[in-house]
């Protein structure tokens, strides 16, 4: 069973910048895609940024240029380097892998203070 370990939550001040790590437990090779989601506090878990088996990244517009995700292959780790971090960009970050199904993480949490 793969398991998926986010780090790298925490407070930042609106402006700030922040890296998440997730490490797979396996190669992250496995995987056909894998990505960061957000959920904030009563609403559903969105895809925040994506990253292909082939190395093609995707973004959710409130996003683009602001995040970028990265993946170390031989660290089995991804990577969502966060800046211009904003209030709304608060939340439970949840990281991804799709092979077949969907595994998850158990979730780190940001908050952007104003």
């Amino acid at each position: 069973q793969v398991q998926l370990v986010e780090s790298g939550g925490g407070l930042v001040q609106a402006g700030g910048s922040l890296t998440l790590s997730c490490a797979a437990s396996g190669s992250i090779f496995s995987f056909n895609a894998m990505g960061w989601y957000r959920q904030a506090a009563g609403e559903q878990r969105d895809l925040v940024a994506s990253i292909t088996f082939g190395g093609s990244t995707d973004y959710a517009d409130s996003v683009k240029g602001r995040f970028a995700i990265s993946r170390d292959i031989a660290k089995n780790t991804i990577y969502l380097h966060m800046s211009s971090l904003k209030p709304e960009d608060t939340g439970v970050y949840y990281c991804n892998g799709r092979r077949g199904g969907d595994f998850w993480g158990q979730g780190t949490q940001v908050t952007v203070s104003s």
